[in-house]
């Protein structure tokens, strides 16, 4: 299994420190969640069926035609690679690694290619996958773009695939609301503006006849009662969700103007920001031991072919937090003097 944020317990064995004295800085997850609803008395009782209420919350707030609910984008992530024979597969590089990973597992031919590359690579391929905002660089390319390139794939049968876990502060670049055209598939998640990644919820928007296909695939009962109850009410809960958006912006500032005062000059979303190994003068994996030694845990990327080589950081969730990385990185930076 491929290494991923979020993995407490590898920084409790490794550095010997209790898991309640870490400040979990390695995802890209809100730690403002959402305030999970009451669940009904039989919510643990009945088998999940197929919640009608479920889909259409979600397809008026993610603007798309038809979408499917999904046990996580995860769960699509693996799957699609095996719903087409052996394929040409061109994946933007660096991105989530499981993209690249779940395709070659699936016996394809996988290209990593940089996203400055990605327009003259759509012309030789059958698949082309990216994340949009880019994970974990922040990288953004604009939805006509996506639209040409699904055009010029769908005419021969091929697949854009676009994951837009981390789309929901820039509505704007989405393609979800065109995801009924042929050779267009939109992956979208729960877990992270909401911050319920431990309901593992995700939705994929795509034309019908792929939704059917994946809907056989994954078989019954995929997503759980009470994640569709959860979902229900996040889904549909606007005023949430545009207190949260603009308290997300003016945090993924706050986040950008802290690193830049260290001489850290990152890109980044409004749930995390990145600093190259180039960026921080060839010491990322010193800064990440640095942090992690005082109880702060960032997400490493370790310098591999097409793959990042860099720091990621996330959100704190408390005041007392934001206080705990500003003086971090004082000390980081009064070492280095």
């Amino acid at each position: 299994m491929l290494e991923h944020g979020g993995n407490l317990r590898d920084a409790v064995r490794h550095f010997g420190r209790p898991l309640e004295d870490w400040l979990d800085l390695s995802t890209g997850i809100n730690p403002h969640f959402y305030p999970a609803p009451p669940l009904a008395a039989n919510a643990w009782h009945r088998l999940p069926e197929y919640s009608d209420a479920l889909v259409q919350a979600a397809q008026s707030y993610y603007r798309a035609p038809q979408m499917l609910a999904v046990a996580g984008s995860q769960a699509v992530i693996q799957a699609l690679p095996r719903l087409r024979p052996t394929a040409q597969v061109v994946v933007s590089a660096p991105s989530y690694a499981e993209h690249a990973y779940q395709w070659r597992q699936a016996g394809h031919a996988v290209t990593e290619c940089a996203y400055a590359a990605l327009d003259s690579a759509v012309a030789d391929a059958d698949v082309v996958v990216l994340c949009n905002p880019n994970n974990p660089t922040g990288e953004i390319i604009p939805a006509a773009q996506l639209l040409r390139w699904a055009a010029h794939l769908a005419e021969r049968g091929g697949w854009l695939v676009v994951d837009e876990a981390f789309a929901d502060t820039v509505p704007d670049i989405s393609v979800a609301a065109h995801a009924d055209q042929p050779g267009l598939i939109v992956l979208r998640s729960v877990g992270k503006f909401f911050g319920l990644a431990g309901i593992r919820l995700g939705f994929v928007a795509a034309e019908k006849n792929l939704l059917l296909q994946l809907t056989n695939y994954l078989g019954p009962w995929s997503v759980s009662g009470p994640a569709q109850q959860i979902a229900v009410a996040a889904l549909n809960d606007q005023a949430w969700q545009a207190r949260t958006a603009g308290l997300l912006q003016q945090e993924g500032e706050r986040l950008r103007q802290l690193l830049k005062m260290h001489d850290m000059h990152a890109s980044g979303t409004d749930l995390f920001q990145w600093c190259s190994h180039q960026e921080l003068d060839g010491q990322s994996e010193r800064l990440w031991q640095f942090m992690a030694e005082r109880g702060i845990w960032l997400r490493w990327f370790a310098q591999g072919p097409n793959r990042p080589h860099g720091l990621r950081f996330g959100l704190p969730g408390s005041e007392a937090g934001w206080l705990r990385l500003e003086i971090a990185l004082d000390e980081w930076c009064e070492l280095n003097r």
